[in-house]
């Protein structure tokens, strides 16, 4: 999912940004939620912050993201979500400028859940394609021959069915296109503070 248009959405209803994010973060939270509880889809992989978005955000703007990432963390580890579910968590992407403390948890709730196999959520943050060619290059150098194959076990993410964009944009902004060449693209116009769960099920009918 592409959970796009929240400066848009909190400057239509005269809102300043923190807003549209504190909204989007509570969205992406029951979005979670209705995947995995209504849906029972086994796989989520969230655009959280691109590398494009890194660079680009002020400082401001990147704190708050990560402040709202921390306080969603703290609470999904306070109420034993990735336990109840077995969900194994993922976070992929150049992680060197998150703070310490951030950081060491993610790593920590990584770690925790990686032995579940029923749920997975990976949490994008900070990528780019290119991020992820290095990666892979890194992993392949131990073989003498690299086939497609190799290549393709060790991409960081299965390949993508199905990917949900709000916000009205017609493209994939980064998003994982090594693993998106053969996925179905829905697009909502509204925004993604506005994103309910009739909308998921709109856009899995759709698919299916």
């Amino acid at each position: 999912v592409i959970p796009d248009g929240n400066r848009r959405w909190a400057k239509e209803h005269n809102l300043p940004n923190v807003l549209g994010y504190s909204y989007a973060a509570k969205k992406l939270e029951d979005f979670l939620k209705w995947c995995i509880n209504d849906f029972d889809i086994r796989e989520i992989t969230v655009y959280v912050l691109s590398k494009e978005n890194v660079e680009k955000r002020n400082k401001k703007e990147l704190d708050i993201i990560l402040r709202l990432l921390n306080k969603y963390l703290e609470k999904w580890d306070k109420d034993n979500i990735f336990e109840k579910k077995e969900i194994r968590i993922n976070f992929i992407g150049d992680l060197g400028f998150l703070p310490e403390k951030l950081l060491y948890k993610m790593e920590r709730l990584h770690k925790r859940t990686e032995n579940y196999n029923k749920y997975q959520i990976n949490l994008l943050i900070n990528y780019s394609v290119y991020y992820e060619i290095l990666k892979i290059i890194e992993k392949i150098k131990k073989y003498d021959n690299v086939n497609e194959e190799i290549i393709r076990e060790n991409l960081l993410i299965k390949d993508i069915d199905l990917i949900i964009r709000t916000g009205g944009y017609h493209r994939l902004s980064g998003f994982p296109p090594l693993q998106s060449s053969y996925a179905e693209i829905y697009v909502l116009e509204k925004y993604w503070p506005d994103i309910n769960k009739k909308d998921l099920e709109n856009a899995l009918n759709w698919f299916y």
